[in-house]
């Protein structure tokens, strides 16, 4: 096997330096044209068409076109210096979840998942939820201290989320929300939310 087509090990969160930050982005949708599982087959079918390509393009390297499985593997471009692979982990009928590959500026995984909501049975939600560290202490004072790459992955997921609502066809019932835990190495917590 040549080093080009060469496994990639995983980077989980563990192996990342600075604060554990867990993200969530999230939109509710009233009246949508289709269940979480179509919605969610039509997002693993083609992952790039959801992402901004100027904020981060997604190519999938390792699997075949209009499925996802585990073990597939996409790499992303990402504006600015911040390109990585990912490698999907889990694949369900209502989500997927990618983990980064060695070199990806983050350590951890995210998550892609629809349903609907308890309390609302006929609002259907599409949610991301990510864990990660900063790969090293450069990337973490880069990315979170200076802030360029944490804005920039608020705006990509952001918009995937807005353009997974209107695939939908249904009617979003406020703007995409996002939350942030950050977890420091004190054991404090950090919470924000906004819309």
């Amino acid at each position: 096997m040549s080093d080009s087509n060469a496994k990639h090990s995983e980077q989980p969160a563990s192996t990342g330096s600075g604060p554990l930050l867990e993200r969530r982005y999230f939109i509710d949708l009233a009246r949508a044209r289709k269940s979480p599982a179509q919605l969610m087959a039509e997002v693993q079918a083609d992952v790039p068409r959801f992402s901004p390509d100027a904020l981060a393009n997604f190519t999938k390297k390792d699997g075949e076109d209009g499925r996802l499985k585990v073990g597939d593997e996409f790499s992303i471009t990402i504006l600015g210096p911040w390109d990585g692979c990912v490698r999907v982990t889990e694949v369900s009928a209502t989500s997927f979840e990618f983990i980064t590959l060695e070199g990806h500026p983050e350590a951890g995984c995210i998550r892609f998942e629809t349903h609907y909501l308890d309390e609302s049975p006929d609002v259907l939600r599409f949610e991301i939820r990510s864990s990660a560290r900063s790969r090293d202490g450069l990337v973490a004072f880069a990315y979170d201290t200076l802030g360029g790459g944490k804005l920039m992955q608020e705006a990509t997921w952001t918009e995937f989320c807005r353009r997974v609502a209107a695939a939908s066809g249904g009617h979003a019932l406020a703007d995409v929300v996002v939350e942030t835990f950050r977890h420091d190495e004190a054991g404090h917590v950090q919470h924000t939310r906004h819309e």
